[in-house]
């Protein structure tokens, strides 16, 4: 069994004197683990760094095998954003929360919304709410999308102001006042087709709205918590809000 795709490295772990584990997203194989002889050496241990995108051959008796992978570099992103803690810290929790991914299951749209954020990662003021965005498209992609279109009690598609933390759903500013201590604020950045540049308050809470829905259908399913490095890009966040 064999195949070949391009992916971006989630995560890379020592096996043995030289080996290492590499878990890759790929677009046609989904989240993908196989052994990389040779992995833990310095020149390799430079390629197989979270974010970067590798052209990948795997190969295995049975395709339920672990089996190896031959790869090589095609794009770098860990390296560009040395100089970027925020940044890094983002890399670090987008590729901790696709780990939630089931194994070997093909999702596409997920993957190239993936590569989307990937590639806003050096514009500090327009991934963080790209981030946001994506966490909503996965939450959608493994069947537990929020419905942020029109109001749960009244139908509405105007003035939505707030989220349900029960149900996922938007709620009217008028409909939603005299419980709002209980809801999610919806931020304005969330209405609408178009993610883009939004107020640090904005992504600190649209990060703790898509982190309240992660944790509750898949982290808490798989009896995981939200990963460390999420939960701290969302503190980051809000410390700057403040």
């Amino acid at each position: 069994m064999e195949w070949r795709d391009e992916g971006i490295v989630l995560s890379a772990r020592a096996h043995g004197e030289t080996g290492a584990i590499l878990e890759l997203f790929t677009r046609e194989q989904g989240r993908h683990l196989g052994l990389v002889h040779g992995g833990a050496g310095r020149r390799m241990r430079s390629v197989l760094q979270p974010g970067n995108k590798l052209a990948a051959h795997w190969r295995g008796r049975l395709s339920e095998h672990l089996g190896t992978y031959q790869v090589e570099l095609v794009k770098p992103l860990a390296g560009l954003l040395m100089d970027d803690p925020l940044a890094l810290l983002g890399l670090s929790a987008a590729s901790a929360i696709c780990s939630i991914l089931p194994e070997r299951e093909a999702h596409p749209a997920l993957y190239d919304g993936y590569e989307v954020l990937l590639d806003t990662m050096r514009d500090e003021d327009v991934w963080p709410a790209v981030f946001v965005r994506w966490e909503l498209g996965l939450l959608q992609e493994l069947g537990f999308g929020l419905d942020l279109t029109q109001c749960a009690a009244t139908g509405s598609r105007d003035d939505l102001a707030y989220v349900s933390p029960r149900s996922g759903s938007a709620v009217s500013r008028g409909a939603g006042e005299i419980y709002k201590e209980r809801l999610f604020r919806l931020p304005g950045f969330l209405v609408g087709s178009q993610a883009g540049a939004a107020e640090a308050a904005d992504v600190a809470e649209g990060l703790r709205l898509t982190g309240h829905f992660l944790e509750r259908h898949l982290f808490a399913a798989h009896e995981r918590h939200l990963p460390d490095a999420r939960i701290r890009l969302m503190e980051k966040m809000a410390a700057r809000a403040e």
